[in-house]
């Protein structure tokens, strides 16, 4: 049987790179992204390695989640016409804001980094369930430990630090992740969070110089900070990319589930806040109210 696999936010940087690993490991990979002329390149750079099948590009903006619900519903309805399992998901999708926005009324950080691949994955979970043994790779980061860890409502008081609200978004990610590995084991469907450690990409590049997104504590060290951030986003997004294709593809993890790989591409143990009960409680709460399964 052909193994598929979706990778979203697909059509450069880390998301490029591991849609061509997962290509090379013998995968039939659908990359998501917005941009159709980048996905064409995309997609030509892919098939240029003459893979064992073929890739495709579909369009669709993350950043809306009723655009998510027709992604979900397109993937499903092709893998039930073609007979053809899910085999893997990877939640590659990120984005770091400078400054405050709001997304259909909630702030845009965590729609994007939590929101859209939580409604995914959700939406997802039939056809990856029926094609078992499956995975879910859901992409995280290192900014989870500057994350402030309250989560009664989407935003915590306080001024708005892209950074920091980063992290907070890839903080809920991280504990929803873990919450679903335990809630699919034994189903077939193995969860996993990978952690890229850094690279220069597109997000990296427009706002990692910005003094805005950090705290004004971290402002007042912030020669520091920049070379900081700048030494842990200087690395080939190629090499980012090995933590999320070991994840989807390693044949050591079969059987396991609900695992952090790291920037080396080894299982590590998750931030300790992601793994608070209350933690997943509070995102679960948030992601339900937020991200209804079924649309209004």
């Amino acid at each position: 049987m052909r193994k598929t696999a979706v990778v979203t936010a697909g059509t450069a940087g880390i998301g490029l790179e591991t849609a061509l690993g997962l290509a090379a490991a013998g995968f039939a990979v659908t990359v998501i992204g917005r941009d159709p002329d980048r996905g064409a390149r995309a997609v030509e750079r892919i098939n240029a390695a003459n893979p064992a099948h073929a890739a495709r590009f579909l369009a669709a903006d993350l950043a809306s989640l009723q655009e998510v619900r027709a992604l979900a519903g397109r993937l499903s309805a092709d893998h039930a016409a073609a007979g053809t399992p899910l085999t893997v998901l990877v939640n590659n999708v990120g984005a770091m804001f400078s400054d405050r926005q709001d997304l259909d009324g909630v702030e845009a950080s965590f729609v994007v980094n939590h929101l859209s691949p939580y409604l995914l994955t959700e939406l997802l979970l039939p056809t990856l369930t029926a094609g078992a043994p499956s995975r879910v790779v859901n992409v995280t980061s290192g900014a989870v430990g500057v994350a402030k860890r309250a989560f009664d409502a989407v935003e915590p008081p306080g001024g708005y630090y892209g950074f920091h609200w980063y992290g907070r978004a890839k903080l809920a990610n991280l504990a929803y992740t873990l919450d679903l590995a335990k809630r699919l084991d034994g189903t077939g469907v193995s969860v996993f969070a990978a952690d890229p450690g850094g690279a220069a990409t597109d997000m990296t590049n427009g706002t990692m110089s910005d003094p805005r997104i950090v705290s004004p504590a971290l402002r007042l060290l912030w020669p520091l900070v920049r070379r900081t951030f700048r030494r842990s986003t200087s690395g080939p997004a190629s090499l980012a990319a090995r933590p999320s294709i070991t994840a989807a593809t390693d044949d050591a993890l079969t059987g396991r589930t609900g695992l952090l790989i790291d920037a080396r591409a080894r299982p590590a143990t998750p931030h300790r806040a992601a793994t608070d009960p209350r933690v997943a409680a509070g995102v679960r709460r948030l992601s339900e109210r937020h991200a209804p399964l079924t649309a209004a």
